[in-house]
């Protein structure tokens, strides 16, 4: 089976607020959003904000069991000043600093923002993992 990603879905309690910080980052939502939901083309995959009510709906029977806890994502950029930029620029469209960005122990540089609903972004410069042309990763 291939591994892959196509779309990541945030849990968010309103998608207005969310989609306007997404927005203000630069991001465009697709045109089949709609005030429930919102979804961003990220290259060959999707990030989705789907609001708390609809989200319960989606995973129906477990919708009272799961806990909602935040997600982190990463963000994986060309070099360090390039981490400092977003983080920074996150910082000035509502996102709230978690950890500034600072060399890691792992060898890489990275900072992590929260966006409005409390999910976390981490935007990373990892020397070991080179990127494509194309921005994705290569892990290998």
């Amino acid at each position: 089976m291939e591994q892959r990603i196509t779309l990541v879905t945030l849990r968010v309690a309103d998608v207005a607020r969310s989609r306007a910080f997404y927005e203000g980052l630069g991001w465009k939502a697709a045109a089949g959003s709609q005030p429930a939901f919102a979804f961003f083309q990220m290259g060959g995959m999707g990030l989705g904000l789907l609001s708390a009510d609809s989200y319960e709906k989606e995973i129906a029977c477990d919708a009272g069991t799961v806990t909602h806890g935040p997600s982190m994502l990463a963000h994986n950029v060309r070099g360090k000043a390039e981490v400092d930029r977003l983080v920074s620029f996150a910082l000035t469209q509502g996102g709230r600093l978690v950890r500034a960005p600072a060399d890691q122990f792992w060898g890489g540089y990275s900072g992590i923002y929260a966006d409005p609903d409390g999910h976390y972004w981490e935007i990373a410069f990892n020397p070991f993992w080179p990127l494509a042309e194309d921005g994705s990763v290569t892990l290998d």
